[in-house]
C-alpha cells in the first residue's frame, strides 16, 4: 500500500510576485500554495501529461488577457467580482456604427 503521509519536499525559485499573486488566487479559493501545487502535480500524474493547453497566445488572446487581469484586479474577493460582471452584464452596450464606404 501507498503511504498518504506527504514527506518530500519540492523547491522551486520564482519570483515573490508571482508567489504573493498566487498565493491570493488560491487563497480565495481556500487553497494555500502547497494545496495549488499538489493539485497540479496530482492532476500531471493523472492526465500523464500538462493538464492544460500551452501555446504562444496570439495578439487578441494578449489583449484579452491583460483586460481581464485589469478587471480582476478591481475587486478585492470572489464575491465582489461576480457581482459586478453581473452589473456589467445587464449594462446596454454600445453599438458600432458600420463604415460607409
Amino acid at each position: 500500500m501507498k503511504s498518504l503521509t506527504a514527506t518530500d519536499v519540492v523547491r522551486s525559485r520564482i519570483s515573490p510576485e508571482l508567489k504573493q499573486e498566487a498565493e491570493r488566487v488560491l487563497g480565495a479559493l481556500g487553497l494555500t500554495l502547497s494545496d495549488g501545487i499538489r493539485l497540479f502535480l496530482r492532476q500531471v500524474v493523472n492526465e500523464r501529461a500538462i493538464p492544460f493547453e500551452i501555446r504562444v497566445p496570439n495578439a487578441a488572446t494578449r489583449a484579452a488577457l491583460k483586460d481581464a487581469r485589469a478587471r480582476a484586479a478591481r475587486f478585492d474577493n470572489l464575491e465582489d467580482m461576480l457581482d459586478g460582471v453581473g452589473k456589467e452584464a445587464t449594462k446596454p452596450k454600445a453599438r458600432k456604427r458600420a463604415a460607409k464606404v
